[in-house]
């Protein structure tokens, strides 16, 4: 994972820019009208995210589409699935407590609910 992903991810225009671009290929007018911000700021935002990875650019004529490259995100995956492994058997643990609660104030109930 390159060092500056959370960096690069953490400003909220680059993740309103990200977003847009979820749907697919996009050209500067159509991620302005969805990000909220002027065409120069979107282009910087957009340079920025280019720079670190996260958006192509394809030329077509005067035009240029942006769009998401998976890489930088499957790298992001990666990284977080090993704290997800812990959150997720910290969660079961936290699910087995409470049902040890529930079968000990209601001794009688046959079935741990769901």
């Amino acid at each position: 994972m390159q060092p500056g992903a959370f960096e690069t991810l953490a400003d909220p225009t680059r993740r309103r820019i990200v977003e847009a671009l979820r749907e697919g290929e996009k050209q500067v007018g159509e991620i302005v009208a969805r990000a909220g911000v002027h065409q120069s700021g979107v282009s910087r935002h957009l340079r920025i995210l280019h720079e670190a990875g996260f958006v192509s650019a394809r030329p077509d004529g005067q035009r240029r589409f942006y769009a998401l490259r998976p890489e930088p995100f499957r790298e992001l995956d990666t990284w977080l699935a090993g704290y997800r492994q812990l959150w997720e058997a910290r969660l079961d643990r936290f699910g087995a407590a409470l049902e040890e609660r529930r079968t000990a104030r209601d001794p009688d109930r046959k079935e741990p609910r769901k």
